[in-house]
């Protein structure tokens, strides 16, 4: 039977990608305090109580999946800048980006009589086109204790390079087993699906995901968290969500203005903070690596 890694909560960084590039996920147990997890709860139990179940058998009939978390739960902000979930996302993501992004956000509330989701691969989302690349990662947040009766996530450790076509022996399939509080971290590259849920009580997480800043994000994020809500988030969040170059000429926009009345192309910064007056080119460390890539023969910079 495999297993997954479980380790503390404030385990060395490396630690966690080492398990993260060998089974394609880890759990890190009781992250959140028991007020932290509560926080969650109230903020959020009025939206997914008002979220219909899915509409077939891979989102779920007896599942709500509810989104624009970050709008919605200032401690889900906290938790999309929390430092194991941020340094795993710089190790696994920042050697295919100059930028990462949030690519969804979703509480996802499995109920009784849900039956096994579908194995799959996240990054399945942009088809067949990520081979030999890491594009996404997963923190699935544990708001009620995940065990293998309620629906855990269902992992297949070590997956991460199988063809397509391969399926998963039941031994190489384990479950996320975890207390209220733990999070999960699992790469878009790792098999795995909600798990059935044969209890009368229903299991709750909290999925929170990056992925690299040059792929559409499954969850628009400039929709759910426009500026006029996303000015007042912490600077970092808001580069996180997109508020930012992605790359030295990637993300940048025209404010619609009268004729001379603004500049023509700025960072998307400027739509959340007006006092930053940032015209593209000025981000010297975005223009270093752009010329490095130029120097090395890189495609796609002609005139």
């Amino acid at each position: 039977m495999a297993e997954l890694i479980t380790l503390n909560a404030d385990a060395d960084i490396k630690d966690v990608v080492r398990v993260l590039e060998q089974d394609g996920a880890v759990i890190l147990r009781d992250v959140l305090s028991e007020a932290q997890v509560r926080q969650v709860e109230a903020e959020l139990s009025p939206y997914w109580d008002a979220t219909p179940p899915g509409m077939d058998d891979f989102q779920g009939t007896a599942t709500t999946r509810t989104g624009a978390l970050l709008a919605r739960s200032e401690m889900c902000r906290q938790m999309t800048l929390h430092p194991a979930f941020i340094g795993a996302c710089d190790a696994l993501l920042l050697p295919y980006c100059q930028r990462y992004q949030v690519h969804l956000t979703q509480a996802i509330k499995i109920g009784p009589g849900e039956t096994n989701q579908a194995l799959h691969k996240d990054k399945w989302a942009w088809h067949q086109v990520m081979h030999g690349i890491e594009p996404m990662l997963s923190c699935m947040w544990a708001i009620t204790d995940f065990t293998e009766d309620n629906g855990a996530t269902r992992v297949a450790p070590g997956s991460m390079d199988w063809p397509s076509d391969r399926r998963a022996e039941p031994d190489e399939l384990t479950c996320a087993a975890m207390s209220r509080g733990s999070m999960l971290l699992f790469s878009g590259s790792v098999l795995h699906s909600g798990g059935a849920n044969n209890t009368d009580q229903v299991r709750i997480g909290v999925l929170l995901d990056c992925a690299l800043g040059w792929l559409r994000q499954e969850e628009n994020q400039y929709l759910c968290c426009p500026p006029e809500i996303a000015k007042d988030f912490d600077p970092a969040l808001r580069r996180l969500l997109g508020y930012d170059m992605g790359a030295y000429t990637i993300g940048y926009y025209t404010p619609p203005l009268p004729p001379g009345s603004g500049l023509e192309a700025i960072t998307p910064e400027y739509a959340v903070d007006p006092t930053v007056d940032t015209q593209i080119g000025q981000e010297s460390e975005l223009l270093e690596k752009k010329n490095a890539e130029v120097e090395a023969g890189a495609p796609g910079y002609g005139g």
